[in-house]
């Protein structure tokens, strides 16, 4: 089976929130693939970030596909108003329900992209009876919550994984946490096609920044060593 295109999917998490629809616009310009939206509820994790109605307000913005990553707990009561919001991509975590396979067949019912994600203790095999309802694996790379953390090493273990568990399925396997120009390419080795970054893109908020950040993280991952 062929590589699966290399998807560099910045975080708005890390965006300067007073001019945001800019910020989008900024990143898209700058060569976002997708565009990760990170949806955070103050109980499964500790901070809180925005609902349906700030991410519908930027949808406008761009036709880029917009990732939506729900940390919320209980999720499935939000999934229609985040598919009427504009995502592409419905992403709910294993960790987040008693009911995963109902939450996957709901997004899909929406007409969108299901994926699942799990909690860096949360192994892999957790998800081995879901994997055919999915269309994308989101390995957390560090815990959820906070942006500007480390990349937590154990997790290229878990990435190559998640990537045996996959197969030749038609499924994407994200990275989210800590990823840089310096981690980008061990996380690629290991299986990963979708890389999440937030800060080390974002970090500043100044937009003559994000083409060279975008493009080393971009150059680093697709690099061969001779």
């Amino acid at each position: 089976m062929p590589a699966r295109p290399l998807r560099i999917a910045p975080s708005i998490l890390s965006a300067d929130f007073s001019q945001l629809g800019d910020e989008v616009s900024a990143i898209v310009a700058a060569g976002a693939d997708y565009i990760h939206v990170d949806v955070m509820d103050g109980h499964f994790v500790p901070n809180i970030s925005f609902g349906a109605p700030i991410m519908k307000s930027i949808r406008g913005v761009t036709d880029k596909v917009f990732d939506v990553h729900l940390m919320i707990s209980p999720v499935d009561p939000y999934l229609a108003d985040f598919a009427a919001g504009g995502a592409d991509i419905i992403t709910v975590h294993a960790e987040a329900g008693p009911h995963l396979h109902r939450s996957l067949q709901a997004i899909r019912g929406l007409g969108k992209k299901a994926g699942v994600a799990l909690n860096p203790a949360t192994p892999v095999s957790a998800i081995q009876h879901v994997i055919d309802d999915v269309d994308l694996v989101l390995i957390m790379s560090v815990n959820p919550g906070f942006g500007g953390q480390s990349f937590i090493p154990e997790s290229i273990n878990k990435i190559r994984q998640a990537k045996a568990l996959i197969g030749g399925r038609d499924i994407d396997l994200e990275v989210d946490g800590g990823i840089t120009a310096e981690n980008a390419r061990a996380v690629v080795d290991a299986g990963a096609n979708v890389l999440v970054a937030g800060s080390s893109i974002y970090g500043g908020n100044d937009p003559a920044t994000y083409a060279g950040r975008l493009a080393a993280i971009r150059e680093a991952a697709t690099s061969r060593i001779a």
